[in-house]
């Protein structure tokens, strides 16, 4: 009897030890879920936020946005950015009276410059390009019928990769920017494109996402699917309901992204 009694005593305090790590399981484990995620989503955002700058600049030189994450790269690796260097503004005496533009300005700048480099006394270095500018604002009677003295705009090309990302990437090391960080496999950021038809004609519409399964897979595996059950079912509410009616949570992924496939954003990420 003595040792039943023991047993029994025995038992209720097993059970209540479990009870109270279950207990204290239940409180930490949401805690260091939740720590995990907001560490593991500044690396995201970051990555989102440069594969945006990328789509920008993809889409200023095609027109259009790409949804295949190797051409993004290629293109980075490729292309150089193009850039306007400026100098000087038109007054309002150019604009007004001498009913000057930008084009004008500008046109007559390059038949100043084509005018110098064919005068073949003057023996001036087209990459020598201050030694030109300097000869043409001195010496170009249009340019001073106009007062464009100091008036300069010049294309120039640098390295698309250097001026977007300061060092942070290299012409090697662009390949993980579209890799999803902490994902099992080297997993892809998901790119989509489309188009939304508006009164003035068809916009471009890119999204780029990190699904919340393939950065924090290695994590409590109930707190994700309660994570991912409650962002799809606030992701099927904000479409439009007659067209997604059909929607099952299963049917939505769900995680970080910049821009969105159903209506224009700006481009914007979804936590901002």
């Amino acid at each position: 009897m003595k040792a039943t009694r023991i047993g029994l005593i025995c038992a209720l305090c097993l059970a209540s030890a479990l009870l109270i790590v279950m207990n204290i399981k239940s409180v930490t484990t949401p805690i260091k879920f939740n720590d995990t995620r907001a560490e593991r989503e500044v690396v995201i955002k970051q990555h989102l936020i440069d594969l945006r700058a990328a789509q920008t600049e993809y889409y200023h030189v095609f027109g259009k946005y790409t949804d295949n994450a190797d051409s993004l790269v290629i293109f980075l690796q490729t292309t150089p950015k193009k850039s306007i260097r400026k100098e000087k503004s038109l007054t309002d005496n150019q604009l007004e009276n001498l009913k000057l533009t930008e084009e004008k300005a500008v046109k007559i700048i390059e038949n100043a410059k084509k005018k110098a480099l064919k005068n073949k006394k003057l023996n001036l270095d087209p990459n020598d390009v201050e030694a030109l500018y300097a000869y043409i604002w001195a010496n170009d009677a249009e340019i001073k019928r106009n007062e464009l003295q100091g008036f300069r705009r010049d294309t120039m090309e640098t390295n698309m990769i250097d001026t977007l990302y300061a060092g942070r990437y290299d012409n090697e090391t662009i390949k993980d920017l579209i890799i999803i960080p902490y994902s099992q496999d080297e997993a892809r950021f998901i790119f989509k494109t489309s188009s939304y038809a508006s009164q003035q004609g068809d916009v471009a519409l890119f999204e780029m996402m990190a699904p919340f399964d393939a950065y924090l897979w290695d994590l409590d595996k109930q707190e994700l699917a309660n994570l991912i059950d409650a962002e799809a079912r606030k992701e099927i509410k904000r479409k439009d309901p007659h067209d997604y009616l059909h929607l099952q949570v299963k049917d939505v992924t769900v995680g970080l992204k910049v821009g969105d496939i159903d209506s224009p954003n700006g481009g914007h990420g979804n936590w901002e």
